[in-house]
């Protein structure tokens, strides 16, 4: 079984979307981790928008990359580009992937702006998460 992991900055936002969404299209033909370089907490607003997706992520956790160094992964996709750039060396044969996607969690404005940010954020997710399913774990 394939196992990919989902690095991002704080695990917070970004990250957690991905696992939600990774976890939901592979079901059980992988093993979907999320981790970041610090850990923030899962984000409110991040379980919000899943859940109007009807997925559920109010379980998940906020995981220190290094919990996951002895887990040897097939692939760790990076959601942000600190995340790319600060990484510890992750000794690993992992193919590395990289998205940039924006940070909701950054937005400003009214509440209204900040969850049509967060919505955004999480479509863009969405559709990269269903293109890697399909591109590198269903045969």
């Amino acid at each position: 079984m394939k196992k990919v992991l989902v690095l991002c900055t704080g695990n917070s936002c970004r990250s957690q979307l991905a696992e939600g969404f990774l976890r939901y299209f592979a079901g059980d033909i992988a093993e979907i981790y999320s981790a970041g370089i610090e850990t923030h907490g899962v984000n409110p607003k991040a379980i919000q928008v899943m859940k109007e997706s009807g997925i559920d992520i109010s379980g998940h956790t906020s995981n220190n990359v290094n919990e996951y160094a002895s887990i040897d992964f097939d692939y760790v996709i990076t959601v942000c580009d600190n995340a790319k750039e600060s990484c510890p060396y992750f000794p690993t044969k992992a193919a590395k992937l990289h998205y940039n996607f924006p940070d909701p969690a950054k937005a400003t404005g009214s509440e209204e702006e900040i969850m049509k940010e967060f919505r955004k954020v999480r479509e863009m997710i969405r559709v990269y998460s269903s293109k890697f399913v399909k591109d590198n774990l269903i045969h």
